[in-house]
C-alpha cells in the first residue's frame, strides 16, 4: 500500500476527502477558491453579496465546477442551492462554514509544504482534469476517471446488449423521435386537439389565487398552464390500455405472450411490435399496434407510457413549451418541460399527472436506476442524476459501457446538432448545463408526492414491474374515545411551535410530531425559520392549495369536530374544489 507522505491526517468530511483526491495543482487552485470564498464571510457576516456565488461566474464554472469534491465542500459549508445562485443563508452556521474552511487550510498547507509529491489514496493514483466543462458531462461535476468498482452479477452478453440497445436509442430518439415534435402540421394538428384558451382562462385564474397566497413565489403563468395540460392530458384525452376490449364481442381479452406480425399501415405509423390481445369467448385475435409515432396518437389516444409521453411531449411543444423526452433504460419515458420563470427544467409525468416530483421513481416506485436520457431538437442530456438521491448505487449499476464512452458519444451527437445553432442558442444552452450540473449534484431529499408507487396501470402490471413502492406511510385515524363519544365532542388542537398536538377532548393528550395527526397530507409541509425563532406552514407552488378533509368512513353522527384549518372541513376532494373554484 502506498502511503501518502507528508500530508495532513485524513480530514473528516467527506467533501473535504474527495477534494483531496484531485493532482495536487488542481487541488491547489481549488482550495484557493474555496478559502476566498469562505473568508469573505467570515471577514464580512454582514454582508450580501459575499453569501452569494453565481453559477454563471467562469471562476466558478470552469474551475470549481469540475473538480471532484469542490461543490460538495460548498455544500458542507452550509450553501445552498438557489436557481442562478449558490447562497449562503442567514440561519447558516459560520461554525460549520469556519470548520470546513480550516480542514481545507490545513490540506492546502500539507500541499504547499510537498511540492513535488502527487497525491495517493490507497494503492491507486487518481488524477483529476483541468478541462472546461464539456457541455454534457455523463456524471455530474466528473473530472477524474470513474473508480474501479465492483462488477455486478450480470452476464457479459447482457452488458453488451444494454450497451448496444443505449446507443441504438441515443441516436434513434436524437435523430428521428424528437424532431418529429418539430414538424408545422404535426404540431398544427395537436394544438387543434387542446383546448388550449380554456386552459390559460383556468391558468392564469389559478396564477392570482397563488400569487395572492405567496406574492414572491417565482412562478408564471406558463407554470400553471403546465399543469393543467396535464391535467387535461391525463384525465380528459389519453387513456390507458391494459387489456383492449373484443372488437367483436366487447368482452375481456388477456395479452398473450406472442406479438402479431405488424402490417404495412401499422409500420407506417413505426408500429414495430403488435400485442395479441385474444379473447377466449370469441376465440379472436384483437390487434394492439404499439404506435411509436406522435401524429398517430394524437387520432387513438391510448396505450401505455412509450404511447403517453410520446404525444404528450408533442403537445407541450405545440403549446409553445420547450420540451424533452426522457427515456429511462429501466423501462419507463416521461417529459421535461423548461421553466422560464424557474430557470430550470420541471419533471412531467403525463401518466401518473405530477409535475417536479423527480425522486418519485426512486424513492415511491423503488426503481433501480442507472441510465436515464432526455432528449430534445437541440440536445441530448444524460438526466439520471436529477432522478437520484443515492448517486453511488446509481454509479455502480452503470456498467454497460465506460463513462467516457458515455460522454463522447453525447458530446458528438450534440456537437453535430448545434454547428447550425446561432452562438446566442449555444451560450443559452451551456449556461443551462451549468445550472443544471450544480442542480445534479445538489444534496436531494424527497419531497411529499415523491413517497408512493405507481398509479397508472393494473395492480398485477404494476407488481410485475416493481412498481408499487414502499410500504406507504400509515394513514392516521382518530377513533373517539368512551368520553369523547359521551361528550359529542372531538377536540384536537395543532402547536405549530412546539410540532405537537393536544387532544384537548380526551384529557390533553400529547402527540409529537405533525405527521403522526394527518390522515393524507399533499402539498404542505412544515418548514422551520432559524433565523426568527419561529414556525411556519408553507404552501408548495405549483400545486398551491393545502386542505384538512375528512375521511367519511370516520364520521360519527352528532359528534362535532374541533380540527386546524386552513380551509373549511370538506367531506371529499370533490366539494374542496367546488369551494376553491
Amino acid at each position: 500500500m502506498a502511503a501518502a507522505v507528508g500530508f495532513a491526517s485524513a480530514p473528516t468530511s467527506p467533501a473535504v476527502s474527495e477534494l483531496c483526491q484531485n493532482r495536487r495543482d488542481i487541488f491547489l487552485e481549488a482550495s484557493r477558491l474555496l478559502l476566498t470564498y469562505a473568508d469573505n464571510i467570515l471577514r464580512n457576516p454582514y454582508e450580501e453579496k459575499y453569501r452569494l456565488i453565481r453559477i454563471g461566474n467562469p471562476a466558478f464554472s470552469t474551475r470549481l465546477l469540475p473538480v471532484r469534491g469542490a461543490v460538495e465542500c460548498l455544500f458542507e459549508m452550509g450553501f445552498q442551492e438557489e436557481e442562478t445562485h449558490l447562497v449562503f443563508p442567514k440561519e447558516a452556521s459560520i461554525e460549520q462554514l469556519r470548520k470546513i474552511r480550516d480542514l481545507i487550510a490545513g490540506e492546502r498547507s500539507s500541499r504547499l509544504n510537498e511540492p513535488n509529491q502527487i497525491h495517493r489514496s490507497g494503492s491507486s493514483e487518481t488524477v483529476a482534469s483541468t478541462r472546461t466543462v464539456a457541455h454534457q458531462p455523463s456524471r455530474p461535476a466528473e473530472s477524474v476517471l470513474a473508480p474501479v468498482r465492483q462488477q455486478p452479477e450480470t452476464s457479459l452478453v447482457q452488458s453488451l446488449e444494454m450497451a448496444a440497445n443505449i446507443l441504438k436509442t441515443l441516436q434513434t430518439n436524437f435523430e428521428h423521435l424528437v424532431l418529429m415534435y418539430e414538424n408545422p402540421s404535426i404540431q398544427q394538428k395537436a394544438v387543434a386537439s387542446i383546448p388550449l384558451q380554456q386552459l390559460k382562462g383556468k391558468a392564469q385564474k389559478k396564477l392570482m389565487q397563488a400569487t395572492r397566497l405567496d406574492k414572491g413565489a417565482h412562478v408564471n403563468e406558463e407554470d400553471f398552464l403546465l399543469l393543467e395540460l396535464l391535467d387535461w392530458f391525463k384525465n380528459n384525452f389519453f387513456r390507458w390500455v391494459n387489456n383492449l376490449p373484443c372488437s367483436r364481442c366487447g368482452g375481456q381479452t388477456e395479452p398473450k405472450s406472442d406479438y402479431l406480425l405488424p402490417i404495412d399501415d401499422e409500420l407506417r405509423w413505426n408500429a414495430s411490435t403488435v400485442e395479441n390481445h385474444y379473447c377466449s369467448q370469441c376465440q379472436l385475435c384483437n390487434r394492439f399496434p404499439r404506435y411509436n409515432h406522435p401524429e398517430k396518437l394524437l387520432e387513438t389516444r391510448c396505450g401505455r407510457c412509450g404511447e403517453w409521453a410520446n404525444c404528450f411531449t408533442l403537445c407541450c411543444r405545440a403549446a409553445g413549451f420547450e420540451a424533452r423526452y426522457v427515456w429511462d433504460c429501466t423501462d419507463h419515458v416521461w417529459t421535461e418541460v423548461y421553466s422560464s420563470s424557474q430557470k430550470r427544467w420541471l419533471h412531467c409525468d403525463p401518466c401518473e399527472n405530477v409535475c417536479d416530483k423527480p425522486l418519485l421513481y426512486e424513492t415511491g416506485w423503488g426503481k433501480k436506476l442507472s441510465y436515464i436520457f432526455a432528449f430534445s431538437k437541440d440536445e441530448v442530456v444524460d438526466v439520471t442524476w436529477r432522478y437520484s438521491c443515492k448517486h453511488e448505487e446509481v454509479l455502480s449499476r452503470r456498467t454497460a459501457l465506460s463513462e467516457a464512452t458515455l460522454r463522447e458519444t453525447i458530446n458528438a451527437l450534440n456537437r453535430t446538432r448545434q454547428q447550425s445553432l446561432s452562438e446566442n442558442r449555444r451560450r443559452e444552452l451551456l449556461e443551462r448545463t451549468i445550472v443544471e450540473l450544480v442542480e445534479f449534484i445538489s444534496p436531494k431529499t424527497p419531497k411529499p408526492g415523491e413517497y408512493g408507487g405507481r398509479t397508472s396501470g393494473s395492480m398485477a402490471w404494476r407488481v410485475a414491474r416493481g412498481e408499487i413502492g414502499p410500504e406507504k406511510r400509515k394513514e392516521v385515524i382518530f377513533v373517539p374515545s368512551e368520553k369523547e363519544k359521551t361528550s359529542k365532542l372531538f377536540h384536537l388542537i395543532y402547536n405549530i411551535v412546539e410540532d405537537s398536538y393536544t387532544r384537548v377532548s380526551s384529557n390533553n393528550e400529547k402527540i409529537s410530531g405533525w405527521e403522526a395527526g394527518v390522515w393524507k397530507a399533499e402539498s404542505i409541509w412544515r418548514k422551520v425559520e432559524a433565523d426568527w425563532k419561529m414556525l411556519k406552514e408553507e404552501i408548495v407552488i405549483p400545486k398551491y392549495y393545502s386542505f384538512i378533509c375528512k375521511a367519511k368512513s370516520c364520521l360519527l353522527p352528532g359528534l362535532s369536530y374541533t380540527l386546524p384549518r386552513l380551509l373549511p372541513i370538506c367531506q371529499d376532494i370533490e366539494q374542496l374544489k367546488s369551494h376553491m373554484l
